[in-house]
């Protein structure tokens, strides 16, 4: 059975692919921090899905996810966020910290760990969820855009590298989803952050999940290099368009 691990598994667009990719007859690793949480998405992934304890940002913890995996065949690269919204003069050295740890050293980390296993596959993919802020800036976004920037890169170059190689590289650039996203970025302020998706449709965790799965459906010597997915209420990074007799805000926020 070939063998799939999603980072950041444990809700939204990571938990939504573990599920999708289940039902495609993979078996799952999920990994995450929250290790309750990410036993519940293995119970609804069914079969031989595994819950792992797993910090991106940690290099002893993604050495023991890797060290406990006899096969890889997919990495979903999906551990990431945003913290704040601030402008570069009052930048938060912390946020900014976090968010290169956790999308841009958190990819290289797992994505190095498992990179043998993938080639040794035969068929291996990796599957990196970005955002439509690897390529669009935006006011409060720096820190952000920055994070995104570097990961896409990193895509990118593994790509170049990879070149030759039995493993296909795929960049997947969400829009507005709705997720945990705009909660973790804004401090847990609930009413901020439903205000992000006010009036419009925004994109659901199902709806990036079942591009990861069609990515890694196709065959092997077919890459999708790069895939942008945005709402219909959503043109370009912050233009969104309301749905008629709706009020929609102006979002502030890239998935």
């Amino acid at each position: 059975m070939r063998v799939a691990v999603i980072t950041g598994a444990s809700s939204g667009i990571g938990a939504a692919t573990a599920e999708a990719l289940a039902r495609d007859g993979w078996r799952v690793i999920l990994g995450a921090r929250r290790l309750d949480q990410l036993a519940k998405v293995a119970r609804r992934c069914g079969g031989e899905a595994r819950a792992v304890s797993l910090d991106v940002t940690d290099q002893a913890s993604v050495d023991a996810l890797a060290a406990g995996l006899d096969r890889v065949d997919l990495l979903v690269n999906n551990a990431g966020g945003a913290k704040g919204m601030g402008p570069i003069a009052q930048a938060q050295e912390a946020d900014w910290d976090w968010m290169y740890q956790t999308n841009v050293l958190g990819t290289m980390r797992i994505t190095r760990a498992l990179l043998p296993k993938l080639v040794a596959s035969g068929a291996g993919g990796v599957i990196n969820i970005v955002s439509i802020a690897s390529y669009l800036t935006y006011e409060g976004g720096a820190g952000y855009n920055a994070a995104k920037f570097g990961q896409s890169a990193v895509t990118q170059v593994l790509r170049q590298e990879l070149a030759g190689q039995p493993v296909t590289v795929c960049q997947i650039d969400p829009g507005l989803v709705h997720t945990e996203f705009s909660l973790v970025r804004f401090g847990g302020d609930q009413a901020r952050a439903d205000a992000v998706y006010q009036g419009i449709t925004p994109l659901s965790a199902a709806d990036v999940a079942e591009a990861v799965r069609w990515v890694a459906a196709q065959p092997p010597h077919v890459n999708i290099d790069r895939l942008a997915i945005l709402a219909r209420d959503q043109v370009g990074l912050k233009k969104v368009v309301p749905p008629p007799n709706a009020t929609a805000k102006l979002s502030g926020s890239a998935g």
